[in-house]
């Protein structure tokens, strides 16, 4: 894993609205959900919960993905997207990305 290209991606986020500043953006949080495909992948690389909690992060920045969860001590993600808007390839590539292998 590229530490250094990891934390900058992570603390890249510094300003940006989430959460209930949203609402504000102008984003309507009360419409209809989307379709959304559920993924499980195994990650090897996590050398600690940082390592998920950031992977998290940066899956959530990706554009059709819903909800991600990952785990350290699981070496695990589960990930939900809208297969709309992207891809599992893609996911894999921005796991990939990050220093992390599919698993």
């Amino acid at each position: 894993m590229d530490r250094r290209k990891f934390l900058s991606v992570v603390t890249g986020m510094a300003g940006t609205t989430i959460g209930l500043g949203m609402v504000k953006a102008g984003l309507d949080l009360t419409a209809s959900p989307k379709p959304t495909l559920k993924v499980t992948y195994q990650v090897k690389g996590f050398t600690c919960i940082t390592c998920a909690t950031g992977l998290e992060v940066i899956l959530l920045r990706e554009r059709g993905v819903v909800r991600a969860a990952a785990s350290y001590p699981d070496a695990r993600v589960v990930i939900e997207f809208d297969e709309n808007l992207t891809s599992e390839d893609k996911l894999k590539e921005v796991i990939a990305g990050c220093g992390f292998a599919v698993a």
